[in-house]
């Protein structure tokens, strides 16, 4: 589930529950949807919901960083567990996103 928060230019997208192939696709939707409504300077992705994720998280992750900098916008990751922290590092996001 997806829930989109806005603040002045920043836009949050909380993420909960399981990340998988599954709800990927619909979460991917929801947020790039509100990304070409609203055009926000940074995209915060709240993961402090999230109990489950595999590679369908980074996709998510890279995915939303391709959009926001082609709006010459950023990514921040925000309350990711230490376990996701440490599957998004491996993936090298820590190159794209920067991490809160």
């Amino acid at each position: 589930m997806v829930e989109i928060q806005t603040e002045g230019e920043n836009m949050s997208a909380v993420l909960t529950g399981e990340i998988d192939h599954h709800v990927a696709r619909d979460m991917r939707m929801q947020i790039d949807e509100q990304i070409q409504r609203l055009l926000p300077q940074k995209l915060y992705l709240d993961f402090g919901g999230v109990t489950f994720m595999d590679s369908s998280g980074i996709g998510l992750v890279m995915g939303r960083y391709r959009n926001m900098a082609s709006l010459g916008g950023s990514v921040a990751i925000r309350n990711a567990s230490g376990h996701l922290l440490r599957v998004m590092r491996l993936a090298g996001l820590e190159r794209l996103v920067t991490f809160e």
